[in-house]
């Protein structure tokens, strides 16, 4: 009996390895993604300006990359006695204005060089919605819980994602001619807008992005959110609130992930990797015993025999604990 839908993929013909430049950047899921890849050691940069959701925001962020854009104390403002930027997630927000400064710019730079030199991007596109500043129309990626009042919201038409997106693409193309580009649609619902305008925010993403795709061969999507939407279903698949895909989904979507963008050899390291990390995140409750101090040999060991074969894979964090 079948009990779930096939989603096919239009694979690259060159998967994802553990030698690659993987960049992430887009709405939370990106971090669940992007995350995991982290995890188990696969050379990623994730979201350099914290989670972002509207493609204008996440457009505007990439092109600073490529600049790179240097910020300054005027781009910042001080709100709830935190020194902030309306361009980066509240991650980056201080007491201290020259350490908020120094903090983005650092990450600018890194940004920077990660891309020129990237293998593969990751965009995760959240919602259509996007917020400018009433004051002077500056456009708006974190609000900061400022009040809804300094903010006009708006739902971006299709031609305006479209263009956005297109020309983002070029330049990036231009800059890193070698790119592949992975997008994806957040499965995370955006109810606070309404039902009905998320599903039409979602549409016109859905819509932006296959019509990019469909033109260029160095683009793909991965369907996170129809394989959220369309084949878990079940409400039991979501957090208590509803809206954020649980553990269960969250580790589903990386699987397919896995099974259709990295490649095969890579995919059984990840193995290898993570019995590795799951060992060094052992507590022993008697640390002092013989038979702990073999176990922290045999691990270290192993670490050792793998570092040897696979020097491009980091595990000098788990080597150091044993």
């Amino acid at each position: 009996m079948k009990l779930m839908l096939d989603i096919p993929v239009n694979l690259p013909t060159r998967q994802i390895g553990y030698g690659d430049n993987i960049m992430a950047i887009g709405s939370c899921f990106t971090e669940h993604i992007g995350g995991r890849l982290q995890q188990l050691k696969f050379q990623v940069l994730s979201n350099p300006n914290g989670i972002l959701f509207d493609p204008l925001s996440v457009c505007s962020s990439l092109l600073s990359y490529l600049e790179p854009k240097q910020y300054i104390a005027a781009d910042l403002l001080y709100l709830n006695e935190l020194w902030q930027s309306w361009q980066h997630h509240s991650a980056f927000s201080g007491i201290n204005q020259q350490e908020v400064l120094a903090k983005i710019n650092q990450s600018q730079f890194e940004a920077h060089g990660f891309l020129k030199k990237a293998d593969w991007l990751i965009i995760t596109l959240g919602s259509s919605f996007s917020y400018q500043l009433v004051q002077n129309a500056l456009p708006v990626a974190n609000c900061h819980r400022a009040p809804g009042q300094w903010f006009n919201k708006h739902l971006s038409g299709m031609d305006e994602i479209k263009s956005a997106l297109e020309g983002c693409i070029s330049r990036l193309l231009q800059a890193n001619p070698a790119l592949k580009i992975i997008f994806t649609i957040s499965p995370v619902r955006h109810i606070r807008d309404g039902v009905v305008e998320n599903n039409r925010s979602k549409a016109r993403l859905i819509e932006a992005v296959h019509s990019m795709i469909e033109k260029n061969a160095q683009l793909f999507y991965f369907p996170a959110y129809e394989w959220v939407i369309d084949v878990l279903r079940d409400h039991r698949y979501y957090d208590i609130d509803l809206v954020h895909p649980n553990f269960a989904a969250t580790q589903f979507v990386f699987e397919k992930f896995v099974e259709q963008f990295i490649n095969p050899g890579s995919a059984a390291l990840m193995k290898e990797v993570q019995q590795l990390i799951t060992a060094s995140n052992h507590k022993s409750f008697h640390p002092e015993t013989q038979a702990h101090q073999q176990f922290r040999q045999l691990q270290l060991q192993k670490i050792m025999d793998f570092q040897a074969k696979y020097p491009h894979i980091d595990l000098s964090k788990e080597e150091k604990f044993f």
